[in-house]
């Protein structure tokens, strides 16, 4: 499998330069040059597959020879050996549950795929990669957890001050060792947007091997498609589900579209934002106009200028009439969000974080004026937004064991203005 720049100024590469850039040299997104097609007798045989097996067969043709056949499969069974389960709400809407990792957030998925493959190209190579991430909330505590140790790789991460929560914040800046922790004084978006200069510095790239673990990377991006089969495997119902993506910079939702169009079967997507509203503004005007992100209490989608909706429109060729019969977008607002979680504890004593408020809202809107039952993605645990969630369902909410140690822990980070040339001449002399 090869992959091109989507501003088609750059050489196709294989999986493994693709994951080692991050991005291309004319600063486009790698694309797969085809997007391979899963039988029809794996899709209606699938329950009798392990997660292992289905996670090689959707991951294989991506990977190609870039990694070996036994070298892959250890990859993927060590990034997706926990839980994913799907748990019914209600009669028509389920929870596809994704914070059963050691971060509590989909994101390990992505993260620990990652994090393996460049342990693997790094085996043999003589000069550290640096892994520039920035976060918006779950990214980076994923990313430093999966890359923890890994030999010939250093993580700086860039989070914005005061918009993570406590236990994102503890995660990003406890762990030491080959991870550093940035605390930007802007929003995501400035994080971003510095992580994104960086790549285009010449000075930096002489001196230092650079890389993205931000969904912008093939190796971030691709295997969050597995959790979507996880989830049509465990789907009883005779018609295909409508999916509700939490979207923030549109990584997720970008995957299980590909996965969609390798032969998954899906009704619909809905991609449910927050008061950021660029995409759902665009389908409704046609008009795509990126604006600074909003601080929401689902944080982890506070983006004004979502990087992979670019690789959606590349998905469906660029025609904006195909994309809409698939894709529909709204933006929900706290206050709605907020009500939903209480809502749904009293109603169905289920507790959703507030990314799955956001999506479930979207979901039972939908609902009422289209057939079908749907799923959410609940993306992240609930533990890690305490004040939003206990404010809302009068209920404290119990610290799981993956996160007990953190109360204790201490923080160390590095305070940064929001201003690239501070960035880089702190990186430059470190």
């Amino acid at each position: 499998m090869n992959y091109y720049s989507l501003n088609h100024h750059s050489p196709k590469v294989n999986f493994s330069e693709a994951a080692l850039r991050g991005q291309a040299p004319d600063k486009g997104l790698y694309f797969p040059e085809s997007i391979p097609q899963i039988s029809k007798d794996f899709i209606t045989q699938i329950q009798k597959y392990s997660k292992e097996e289905i996670g090689y067969t959707v991951m294989k043709p991506y990977v190609g020879d870039s990694i070996t056949s036994n070298d892959l499969q250890q990859i993927i069974n060590e990034t997706i050996n926990f839980e994913f389960p799907l748990v019914r709400i209600t009669e028509e809407i389920y929870s596809l549950e994704l914070f059963h990792g050691p971060t509590l957030a989909f994101k390990d998925v992505g993260a620990r795929f990652m994090s393996r493959c460049l342990g693997y190209f790094n085996r043999h190579a003589y000069h550290r990669t640096t892994v520039l991430v920035a976060t918006s909330g779950d990214t980076g505590g994923a990313v430093a957890n999966g890359f923890l140790g890994v030999d010939g790789v250093d993580v700086i991460i860039l989070y914005p001050s005061g918009k993570v929560s406590k236990i994102q914040e503890l995660q990003l800046t406890t762990l030491g060792q080959n991870i550093t922790a940035l605390e930007v004084n802007g929003t995501f978006d400035d994080c971003q947007a510095i992580v994104k200069q960086a790549f285009m510095d010449n000075d930096l790239n002489q001196k230092i091997n650079l890389t993205s673990a931000n969904s912008i990377n093939v190796a971030r991006w691709l295997p969050q498609q597995l959790y979507y089969f996880f989830a049509y495997q465990q789907w009883q119902e005779e018609e295909a589900p409508i999916l509700s993506v939490p979207s923030g910079n549109f990584g997720n939702i970008c995957a299980g579209i590909l996965a969609y169009i390798s032969g998954l079967p899906v009704k619909h997507f809905i991609a449910a934002c927050n008061a950021n509203d660029v995409v759902p503004k665009y389908l409704a005007t046609e008009e795509y106009i990126p604006k600074p992100a909003i601080a929401t209490i689902s944080n982890a989608m506070d983006v004004g200028n979502p990087s992979n909706f670019i690789r959606i429109m590349e998905l469906f060729h660029q025609q904006f009439s195909e994309l809409k019969k698939m894709l529909s977008s709204v933006s929900i607002d706290d206050a709605l969000t907020a009500e939903t979680i209480k809502e749904v504890f009293q109603k169905h004593r289920y507790t959703l974080d507030p990314h799955g408020a956001v999506a479930y809202h979207a979901l039972n809107n939908y609902l009422k004026n289209h057939s079908g039952k749907g799923l959410i993605l609940e993306t992240a645990h609930p533990v890690k937004f305490p004040d939003t969630v206990e404010d809302a369902t009068g209920k404290s909410i119990e610290f799981p064991e993956q996160v007990q140690h953190l109360l204790s822990a201490e923080m160390k980070r590095i305070a940064m203005n929001a201003n690239f040339n501070d960035f880089k001449e702190w990186l430059m002399n470190r």
